[in-house]
């Protein structure tokens, strides 16, 4: 019975941990498209970025021509992404992250809502121009 009983406990830890961890969601070769049309300028993508970004609370630091350093601080947890970005298409990478579990291609399940929340924003700020 004991037995039985530590088998099911240790189940649950297990299930628990894999609910709470989901593969790195990153963003790759993400098309700019303008409402308008028009073809867009880099200053106006990193703008969209930044602008968009900062809506969610993320904080914005250059990172060098055509690339953005984002990072994320909510309550415990903290995440870092590179935003490559380009007239024409951007992305968001996972580059580092604390009380995240990332691990082996997997991190806490709530960054990559964070990362949707954000791609999101950005075309949306897109779609203004």
């Amino acid at each position: 019975m004991r037995f039985q009983r530590t088998i099911a406990i240790a189940i649950a830890v297990v299930c628990l941990a894999a609910c709470t961890a989901a593969p790195i969601y990153n963003v790759s070769n993400a098309q700019v498209t303008a409402s308008s049309g028009k073809k867009l300028q880099p200053s106006e993508v990193r703008q969209a970025i930044v602008t968009a970004g900062g809506a969610l609370g993320w904080r914005m630091v250059d990172a060098g021509p055509g690339s953005l350093e984002g990072t994320l601080n909510l309550r415990t947890h903290s995440a870092t992404v590179d935003i490559p970005y380009s007239a024409t298409q951007y992305g968001i990478e996972f580059k580092s992250g604390e009380n995240l579990k990332a691990a082996d291609g997997t991190i806490h399940k709530n960054y990559n809502g964070w990362i949707q929340n954000l791609e999101r924003g950005i075309r949306t700020e897109l779609a203004r121009l």
